[in-house]
């Protein structure tokens, strides 16, 4: 069991094993540490096998350099907070769209 989330040198480590595995055509394991944008980008490539092209391992490169310099995290709290900004929109449009009725 891990106790601390993994260095970024295990990260690349990681990176580097999963990407030799989806360019042999397996698939993407779990508990590497890799974010969701990294693990999307190497599934990209293992589901082109055997055509990956190298503009989808690029993409799966820039997806890690996201992950280790936080990008990504800050991309879907970005993401999350519009949606649940979105929502609370939603809420408030309904709530008065039904006191409308109500006194109407």
């Amino acid at each position: 069991m891990r106790h601390s989330d993994p260095s970024d040198d295990e990260l690349r480590a990681n990176f580097d094993e999963v990407l030799s595995d989806v360019l042999a055509g397996r698939g993407v394991h779990t508990a590497t540490g890799l974010d969701d944008d990294t693990q999307d980008a190497l599934w990209a490539i293992a589901e082109a096998y055997p055509n990956a092209t190298p503009e989808l391992i690029a993409a799966a490169r820039q997806a890690l350099a996201g992950q280790l310099d936080g990008s990504n995290a800050e991309r879907w709290r970005e993401e999350m907070d519009n949606w649940f900004d979105e929502r609370e929109e939603r809420k408030a449009a309904r709530d008065q769209q039904q006191g409308s009725a109500e006194q109407g």
